[in-house]
C-alpha cells in the first residue's frame, strides 16, 4: 500500500497568515486613528470661547458608598454631570458609557464626574455601587448620587435647567435629559452636551481642557 503525501503550498500559507494578521490589525489601526483624530479636534476646539449659563445651587445627597456628598465636595473643582438611572432601557447606557470614556483622557487632571439618579427609590447606594462597577468608575473620581426624589428633580429642573419627569400612568419610566453638563471651579455651568450626538465627547473634552487652562488648580 502506497502512502500519499500532501505538501502545503508555502506561498498559500504565507498569504493566509498575512490575511489573518491584517484582520487582527485593521480594527487596532482604525481605533488608534480615531483616537488621534479626536485628539487633534479636541486641541483645535480648546481655544474657542465658552459661555456661562448660571450657577449650580447648593445640594447635599448620598453617594454609592452611602456617604454624604454634595456641592461642598466639588468646591474648587471642574466637574461633569449627567442624569441617569441604573435600570434605564433607553439612552442611559450610552450616556454612562460616554462618561466612562472620558476618564482616560482626563486621568491626569482633577476633573470630577457626578451622576444623579432620577429613580432614587430603586437606585439605592448598593444598586448604584454595582452600576459604578459595571462602568469601571474610578473610586474617588466618579460619584453616583441618590437621595430625596424632590431634591433631585428640583436640582435638574431649576438648578441645571433640564427636564425631569417622574413616572406616571401615562409614562411608565422616568424621563430625563440626555445632556452632560460642564461646571467650572466657581460652580458656574459652562456647557451642555447631548450624549447621543457623535461629537459630544470631542466638544466636551475640548471645553474641559479650555477650563483647565483658564482655571488652573
Amino acid at each position: 500500500m502506497t502512502a500519499t503525501v500532501v505538501s502545503s503550498n508555502p506561498s498559500t500559507s504565507r498569504k493566509s497568515r498575512a490575511a489573518t494578521l491584517a484582520l487582527i490589525l485593521f480594527p487596532v489601526v482604525i481605533g488608534a486613528s480615531m483616537l488621534w483624530l479626536r485628539h487633534v479636534e479636541v486641541q483645535r476646539l480648546a481655544s474657542r470661547q465658552i459661555h456661562g449659563y448660571g450657577s449650580v445651587p447648593p445640594f447635599q445627597l448620598i453617594n454609592q458608598d452611602s456617604q454624604a456628598f454634595g456641592s461642598s465636595n466639588l468646591a474648587g473643582k471642574i466637574w461633569i454631570a449627567d442624569f441617569i438611572y441604573s435600570t434605564c432601557p433607553g439612552p442611559c447606557p450610552m450616556i454612562s458609557s460616554r462618561m466612562s470614556e472620558m476618564q482616560k483622557p482626563l486621568e491626569k487632571t482633577d476633573v470630577h464626574f457626578v451622576s444623579f439618579t432620577v429613580d432614587p427609590e430603586k437606585d439605592t447606594p448598593a444598586q448604584l455601587r454595582e452600576y459604578a462597577g459595571r462602568l469601571r468608575a474610578q473610586p474617588g473620581r466618579w460619584d453616583f448620587l441618590t437621595g430625596p426624589k424632590s431634591e433631585i428633580y428640583k436640582l435638574s429642573q431649576e438648578g441645571f435647567k433640564l427636564a425631569a419627569i417622574d413616572r406616571s400612568s401615562s409614562n411608565p419610566q422616568p424621563l430625563h435629559s440626555t445632556r452632560m453638563i460642564l461646571v467650572d471651579r466657581r460652580g458656574q455651568i459652562r456647557g451642555y452636551y447631548d450624549a447621543t450626538t457623535a461629537d459630544a465627547i470631542t466638544k466636551l473634552l475640548a471645553d474641559t481642557n479650555h477650563l483647565l487652562k483658564e482655571q488652573p488648580r
